[in-house]
């Protein structure tokens, strides 16, 4: 009997064994795998070359501490390899979905959110390729409930194609995920990436927008505050905002119209104001400078898909506004900022005194649709 989707978790987190990229990458490239490494601070930092990749005071070793949000861990001087062992081991993590009724996850990168600021197209290439190869084995053992994202290397965009291709055909994955910051110093909507954009819609193959707190890629506005709070705010959010303007406005959707995407982990509430300005300037001849054909809030109900935290109390407000098709939520498993146990729940009081429909949109409709799991 096929699985019923109920409750599904649009971007959850793995958490990468150490051993990754060393087991997995091609020998010629093993000596420049990525790895922790202890910095100055004391503090673990992913380094690739000779770059170290992450927060050099914070350091990366918390990034699996799930509950630190909550005053539930001491995140300060965590190691990485303390975080939640779901994270690292598929038969561990399934009791924890178990125990938040959750049927299915998605799930992505946590120090491979990084992976966008290897500056090296080949090395970036492999260290993709490695990953994709572990989290199908990650996932092989759950087929109906854990579902990988692929990592691409968007450094070189013959080799994201390729990875694509094989992450679609050979590993079963359903979609693959993107920094929204700029890869190359171009931005999203840039003519070099049209085949890509056309290899996803062939390939039925969905993307989702992930940001990532770490200086190894170009992040909009962080120069001008200091505290961690603000630079996260800043980054996801604004980020986020600047790709959903590339794909809408800039015309990728409009030039690929099979094409799925989504923007995750950088709230939802945004949105609905988003699109109002740009149907504001579409519909304004003097500002209209688009060429589109269509309006950018029909270009998102299209084909678009947005992911609320579950702390969000514009949700309710926004579900029939956006579209409750077109929205997710997430748990951001295992990490320290996640909703773990009780995300579920959380949303399910977004959504009191709402309809069915939209209850069952908001809580698996959205996902399975951007996914496509049917």
């Amino acid at each position: 009997m096929a699985r019923q989707y109920n409750v599904v978790d649009a971007d959850g987190h793995i958490l990468e064994p150490l051993n990754l990229w060393t087991d997995y990458i091609e020998p010629q490239y093993r000596d420049r795998a990525p790895r922790l490494v202890t910095n100055n601070h004391g503090r673990q930092q992913l380094q690739v070359d000779s770059a170290l990749l992450g927060s050099a005071e914070r350091g990366l070793g918390a990034i699996g501490a799930i509950g630190a949000r909550d005053g539930h861990v001491i995140a300060d001087g965590f190691e990485y390899s303390q975080g939640r062992p779901g994270g690292f081991d598929p038969h561990k993590r399934i009791p924890d979905m178990d125990m938040d009724g959750i049927d299915a996850a998605f799930l992505y990168p946590s120090i491979g959110l990084f992976v966008g600021g290897i500056q090296d197209p080949g090395l970036a290439g492999a260290t993709c390729r490695a990953y994709n190869r572990w989290l199908a084995d990650y996932c092989k053992p759950y087929p109906d409930r854990l579902f990988g994202v692929a990592m691409l290397p968007m450094q070189d965009v013959d080799q994201a194609i390729e990875e694509m291709k094989f992450a679609r055909k050979e590993l079963g994955f359903r979609a693959g995920f993107l920094r929204p910051n700029p890869y190359n110093n171009r931005l999203i909507h840039d003519p070099a990436y049209d085949p890509f954009w056309s290899a996803c819609e062939e390939l039925d193959f969905a993307i989702g927008f992930h940001e990532g707190a770490s200086p190894g890629m170009p992040q909009v506005a962080v120069d001008r505050f200091e505290g961690r709070g603000a630079k996260h705010i800043i980054s996801h959010t604004m980020e986020m905002m600047l790709a959903a303007l590339s794909m809408i406005w800039g015309g990728v959707c409009e030039r690929h119209p099979k094409l799925r995407v989504g923007f995750l982990e950088s709230g939802g509430g945004w949105i609905a104001p988003w699109l109002d300005r740009m149907d504001r300037h579409f519909d304004d001849q003097g500002f209209n400078d688009s060429g589109l054909k269509n309006r950018p809030s029909d270009i998102f109900r299209r084909q678009c898909w947005i992911s609320f935290e579950p702390v969000e109390g514009s949700l309710r407000y926004l579900a029939d506004y956006v579209g409750p098709n077109k929205i997710m939520w997430a748990t951001d498993y295992p990490h320290p900022d996640g909703f773990f146990p009780g995300a579920p729940k959380m949303i399910g009081k977004q959504l009191e005194g709402l309809s069915s429909e939209t209850k069952h949109a908001v809580m698996a409709g959205g996902a399975m649709g951007f996914y496509g799991l049917h």
